[in-house]
């Protein structure tokens, strides 16, 4: 059958890049079910209960995982930190390509779930206890973890997007937060011709910001149900993702907003310095910017956040850039154990009051979202400003998620090739995107896929 054809594929391809992991395995971790009790890095108060075990990377899941511990009777948190971002997804391809050494639950980011289902790595939620907590979550963040009609990962944070902005440049060049792109362009270029920095950057480094700028524009760029065995559609060439390219790569022509990939220390160096009017991200931001020590120094007080800009106000999209969500492997001695791991850890109120109140996570239960303790908050990062009412609530709110595509990797790697062209001059937006359309057809054909209208 086809769909086998695009699984073998599809694993062969990803094996190559989890054999560099193979090495470094040493057994830790578990996998499937006991297996890997004895290498926990939290300890396990209930040691006659069935043992789950879980990968996951942030910096609070120790507590997190003595919380979960702590108020459940019937099984108990195994928790390793295997690493985060690649790390963590190359010894989960070296698990799903072995077909084992897989711990029960590991946490990925939204857009990697359809690389593992594909490869049947990761298991259908719906019947192991979603109903019970699917009012918890808005639809965005369940068709964000969907695959087709399965549901394949139990969310837990995400990163509606905002403007964050610097008001010292905003009142020097007497600017105000431009609602739509159209004002934002004006903005730029008023900044610019008076003297001042660049408004924003536009990285070829980051493609899951790229992609959720297309979602804004109304287009679909993928959609992919593994029901039709192994169809997907790509449209990357949408008239409205041609129009969004190219005006970026106006802005960029003209000098408007730079071109340095970002999560860098010299990008960084860049923010504190006053080089970047706004930076166009997701509600995690002040968490990362601090961490990297933005709003220590110089430029500590001055920044604040708005709503993104729109196409048409009138009709505004809320987008995403980021989130987790725990995964039932198919490996796990125990799924319904695993399901009521993933759907319970990283869910109480004390484990996501730490989460938000230290900025590690933006949490996406509703729970959270609705409480005036949060929605009142006021972020230190920009000084006392209630942003979670202001911005990323209403954004969290308004999202109705993104179709993310197996190949997933690949069209990552081939738009940022694109924005790099872009960005040195080489190809006008439009052009860029019939290059990337191209592209994926093609090696969506070679993996297996039969791609449709």
């Amino acid at each position: 059958m086809k769909t086998k054809r695009v699984l073998a594929v599809t694993a062969t391809i990803a094996l190559a890049a989890g054999l560099a992991a193979c090495s470094n395995d040493g057994g830790d971790g578990g996998g499937g079910g006991d297996a890997g009790a004895s290498n926990c890095e939290n300890t396990i108060p209930k040691p006659d209960l069935p043992v789950v075990t879980l990968w996951a990377w942030y910096p609070n899941m120790e507590d997190v995982a003595d919380n979960f511990n702590e108020a459940n009777d019937e099984v108990q948190v195994c928790w390793t930190n295997v690493g985060a971002g690649g790390p963590a997804y190359e010894r989960i391809q070296t698990g799903v390509s072995a077909g084992s050494g897989l711990a029960d639950v590991v946490m990925v980011e939204a857009d990697r779930i359809p690389s593992f289902q594909v490869q049947g790595a990761f298991v259908d939620l719906r019947d192991l206890g979603y109903e019970d907590v699917q009012d918890n979550f808005s639809e965005g963040a369940w068709q964000d973890v969907s695959v087709g009609e399965g549901i394949y990962g139990a969310p837990i944070d995400g990163g509606p997007m905002g403007m964050i902005y610097r008001t010292d440049v905003f009142s020097e060049y007497g600017v105000t937060p431009p609602t739509t792109w159209e004002e934002f362009e004006a903005a730029a270029r008023s900044v610019r011709d008076a003297g001042g920095p660049y408004f924003a950057d536009f990285a070829a480094n980051q493609p899951a910001f790229v992609t959720a700028l297309m979602y804004q524009t109304g287009a679909e760029p993928f959609t992919y149900t593994p029901e039709n065995e192994g169809e997907i559609s790509i449209n990357l060439d949408d008239q409205r993702i041609k129009d969004m390219l190219d005006y970026w790569a106006n802005l960029v022509s003209e000098d408007l907003v730079g071109t340095q990939d970002q999560f860098t220390p010299e990008y960084i160096s860049g923010v504190i310095g006053g080089d970047y009017a706004t930076y166009l991200s997701a509600a995690w931001a002040p968490g990362y910017l601090q961490g990297a020590g933005v709003g220590e120094g110089a430029d500590a007080g001055v920044w604040a956040t708005a709503p993104m800009p729109q196409w048409d106000p009138e009709n505004p999209i809320a987008i995403n850039w980021g989130g987790s969500a725990f995964a039932v492997t198919s490996q796990a001695s125990d799924p319904e154990l695993a399901a009521q791991v993933a759907f319970g850890v990283y869910a109480d109120q004390a484990s996501l009051d730490q989460g938000w109140q230290e900025q590690i996570i933006f949490p996406l239960n509703v729970d959270v979202l609705d409480s005036p303790e949060f929605q009142d908050y006021e972020v230190p990062f920009f000084s006392g400003q209630q942003a979670n009412r202001d911005v990323y609530v209403p954004a969290a709110n308004a999202y109705t998620g993104m179709v993310y595509t197996p190949i997933g990797q690949y069209y990552y790697s081939a738009l940022t090739e694109q924005l790099a062209a872009i960005n040195d001059g080489s190809s006008t937006g439009s052009e860029a995107a019939d290059a990337l359309q191209a592209d994926l057809v093609s090696y969506a054909e070679e993996q297996g896929f039969t791609v449709v209208d």
